[in-house]
């Protein structure tokens, strides 16, 4: 899912609704029945829709994103006193969308399906709920598109950031291999890549060696509308037997560990920003805006962490891993507010033996390899909503 939708979600969710697309379907209104095994919630729509859902955990929630609809009926009454639903929440996103979301009181398996028109009903998105139980984990399914209506496909946009570059040469190692070099091939192998998988599409911060402000690299990701940012780095430590890669997200608190910290440092320099100045919310009330700088920054590093996980387990197959786990500190590269950011420490260039795979360009290829399959497995099982990738699925896995 592309975190700028959520962020759209959000200012939807606090700001007066705009006027509903002529074409739009209508989410009209909203039915609840309980049984001893089930509460089934039923959404009457006014024409046939595309949709996908997944959850979200700490706290325990259900999202329903439903393509090409507006919400137009009032959720506020339905009697949800010890039910498993918490509230229920919606707003637009994205072209035309709305994200439904469910707040849960403990985890939950979902069964979803459609219903055409029958015995004087209209359509229907039809939610089973069924708590008490283990749930297995939610893939994000997809209908089939409209009849009539043509899928928009899109490419999933990565940008990826070699660190350092031009005056900024990063880490030094003892034979003199540059950090700067070394990041830039394995982030052009990684382009090379991702531009042959159908479904993506890459753009890359810099593609030779010249200098770029930690400030516009961030900007980049967002004017790139990037569904991910991840940056490549091969940095020095303060122990020189310090080896193996790691993987960083943003934490807005203290940082994970000491070396996350002197890391996140490092990096930084002088060059620190603000997330409030990369959204735009000049018009907004301060406290307004600081809730949903917020609520933005959270759900992103969420998702940054789990795509960090998912690339962690794909370079441990690869290299020595330097941390088991992803650690977390404010780096400002990755203080982008609704895009998952992932800073890749591919070795550590002032070890010895991680200087000499760092330059040997068959371990860059599988540096660069092991990033893709981790990136790749991260959108199978988080395809955002219009990209070919959940279309692709949506195919394969339709829902009567």
């Amino acid at each position: 899912m592309h975190r700028r939708h959520l962020l759209n979600l959000m200012l939807a969710s606090v700001a007066l609704a705009f006027p509903f697309g002529a074409k739009a379907a209508q989410i009209r209104q909203a039915r609840l029945w309980r049984s001893d095994d089930k509460l089934r919630l039923v959404f009457d729509l006014s024409g046939p829709v595309s949709y996908k859902t997944f959850s979200l955990g700490s706290p325990d929630r259900l999202i329903i994103d439903v393509a090409g609809a507006q919400v137009s009926g009032d959720f506020s009454q339905l009697p949800l006193k010890d039910t498993v639903i918490r509230a229920i929440r919606s707003g637009g996103y994205g072209r035309g969308d709305t994200r439904i979301v469910l707040d849960l009181k403990n985890p939950t398996q979902l069964n979803s399906f459609l219903l055409a028109p029958q015995d004087g009903q209209g359509h229907r998105l039809v939610l089973d709920l069924v708590s008490g139980a283990s749930p297995a984990p939610m893939v994000p399914r997809e209908t089939h598109a409209q009849p009539g209506r043509a899928h928009p496909k899109r490419d999933i946009i990565v940008v990826v950031d070699p660190g350092h570059g031009g005056k900024d040469p990063g880490a030094v190692g003892a034979q003199g291999a540059r950090e700067k070099d070394v990041v830039l091939s394995i982030s052009q192998l990684l382009a090379r890549r991702l531009k042959r998988e159908k479904g993506f599409d890459v753009k890359l911060v810099r593609n030779d060696d010249f200098f770029v402000p930690l400030r516009k690299r961030v900007d980049i990701a967002r004017q790139h509308k990037a569904d991910m940012f991840i940056s490549v780095h091969a940095d020095a430590a303060p122990r020189l037997t310090a080896a193996g890669a790691s993987v960083y997200c943003l934490s807005e608190g203290g940082a994970t560990s000491a070396t996350a910290r002197f890391m996140a440092q490092r990096e930084n320099g002088a060059d620190l920003l603000g997330a409030t100045s990369l959204l735009n919310l000049k018009d907004k009330d301060p406290m307004l805006a600081g809730v949903i700088l917020d609520m933005s920054m959270n759900a992103t590093i969420a998702a940054s962490l789990q795509l960090g996980s998912t690339v962690l387990g794909s370079l441990a197959g690869i290299t020595t891993l330097h941390q088991k786990r992803v650690e977390q500190a404010g780096f400002a590269v990755l203080k982008s507010p609704d895009v998952p950011s992932i800073l890749v420490e591919t070795g550590f260039i002032s070890n010895a033996r991680d200087s000499q795979r760092l330059v040997n360009p068959r371990h860059q290829q599988a540096i660069a390899d092991g990033l893709f399959d981790g990136l790749q497995r991260y959108f199978q099982k988080n395809p955002p909503l219009d990209s070919y990738l959940a279309w692709q699925q949506a195919q394969k896995n339709p829902v009567a």
